[in-house]
């Protein structure tokens, strides 16, 4: 996260997503550490610290709670490791010294540090491009002391008014792409085996952090790149140009945190995801049928017999590349069997699988009536009594005429052996 502003639906599915593998990983008995990185300083966050007229630490550690609150609204998982770029200056600087020294970064005479792309052997490898292709075919920056438009920058030199560390270059910051190859050192080794992201990171960001540190350590970086899929809304790119950009915290003004992250986890996390109020309108109602199942039939979390040919089916689709559309399908074929066998050893099934992508622990009758105010509730419940009451004196005009008011209040009700109950529309 570049954190100078609100996290967006894309922050969200790259949390979401890496959350649920992270989820999965322990489920199956693997001991995980899982460190997610913050760039607190960049060309973006020192421009709209200056709009603020405040101080790049204030605008980053505002920014880092949100991000922090968004997640947990979520149900993202805390990491193991948060680190921020701006507590690694020293081991990046080791990093670029070390790079320099192998023949594979130089010092400019303007004070920046460049990465020599062409005498590392294999650039390109993660994104498929060959140095000769981008020669002719990628957009360049162009600046004048590059030895090749194609090296990236390692280090910048201060510009006035700017925050700068001391270096032996002199004074100036951290580039961007260096900085998570020092975090990464730090917390997993020069070699870990699962290293993750947004797909527009592949290239050129995730390709450069393969050369810096497989460059500086002559071992593979990481064993497994994982790149979860854009997110579109109404089937265009999401971005500000567009006018179609969405904060987590707009998103839910209007829909629970559960649903969003159900209307995430029921996509694959490398397909593209498209955002509209239809999908988000429908995610709402799906989730809302798992709870309808919950709702009558006591359910607890509890251990989970692999054997069993539904946990089985999940245990596949999960182990097959984090299948989610396919686990959440299984979620759908318990809760049809809930309503059909009112087995809590089924729910309990059902609340247990759930638990593994983070769905469906909250009280099924909590969500299904929503954030109601007790005002509200009361209302509801004695515009219940009075439709009760008009049924038993057998005004069902007056009975029907209440059912459709509080349609109306996007309250559905429901008539059933112990009762009349409500849930949200």
């Amino acid at each position: 996260m570049t954190v100078y502003d609100y996290c967006h639906l894309g922050h969200a599915r790259v949390m979401v997503a890496f959350d649920v593998v992270t989820r999965w990983l322990r489920a199956s008995g693997y001991a995980v550490e899982y460190v997610r990185n913050i760039t607190d300083i960049d060309d973006k966050i020192i421009k709209r610290a200056a709009e603020n007229n405040e101080t790049t630490t204030a605008l980053t550690s505002r920014f880092i709670t949100a991000m922090n609150e968004d997640a947990a609204a979520l149900g993202v998982l805390p990491p193991t490791h948060e680190p921020r770029a701006t507590e690694f200056v020293a081991p990046m600087q080791a990093m670029i010294s070390t790079l320099i020294e192998r023949g594979l970064a130089y010092a400019a005479d303007n004070g920046d540090v460049y990465y020599i792309v062409h005498n590392f052997v294999g650039y390109g490898k993660l994104s498929g491009k060959s140095l000769d292709e981008l020669r002719a075919g990628e957009r360049v920056e162009i600046d004048q002391h590059k030895r090749d438009p194609l090296d990236f920058v390692l280090w910048k030199a201060a510009k006035p008014g700017e925050p700068a560390w001391a270096s032996p270059w002199g004074e100036g910051r951290p580039g961007w792409h260096i900085e998570c190859s020092a975090m990464s050192e730090h917390y997993l080794s020069n070699h870990f085996d699962i290293h993750g992201g947004g797909q527009d990171l592949q290239f050129p960001h995730h390709e450069n952090e393969i050369a810096q540190s497989e460059g500086a350590h002559g071992c593979t970086m990481a064993n497994y790149w994982m790149h979860n899929g854009f997110v579109r809304v109404d089937n265009e790119k999401m971005s500000k140009s567009l006018g179609n950009f969405f904060t987590i915290r707009e998103v839910l003004e209007k829909y629970d945190a559960e649903t969003l992250r159900f209307f995430i986890v029921r996509a694959h996390y490398r397909s593209p995801l498209n955002y509209s109020d239809h999908h988000l309108d429908d995610a709402k109602q799906a989730l809302n049928r798992l709870y309808t199942a919950l709702r009558e039939v006591p359910a607890t979390v509890s251990s989970i017999d692999w054997t069993q040919p539904q946990a089985a089916s999940f245990k596949a689709a999960m182990d097959d590349d984090f299948n989610t559309p396919e686990a959440v399908a299984v979620l759908f074929d318990l809760a049809n069997e809930t309503n059909k066998t009112k087995s809590a050893q089924t729910a309990s099934l059902l609340k247990s699988l759930g638990g593994l992508l983070g769905l469906l622990q909250n009280d099924a009758v909590s969500h299904l009536q929503g954030a109601t105010s007790a005002v509200d509730a009361e209302q509801i419940e004695q515009l219940i009594a009075d439709r009760v009451a008009a049924r038993k004196a057998k005004n069902f005009a007056e009975g029907d005429r209440i059912r459709q008011q509080l349609l109306e209040m996007g309250i559905v009700l429901e008539d059933t052996a112990q009762g009349t109950i409500w849930r949200q529309s």
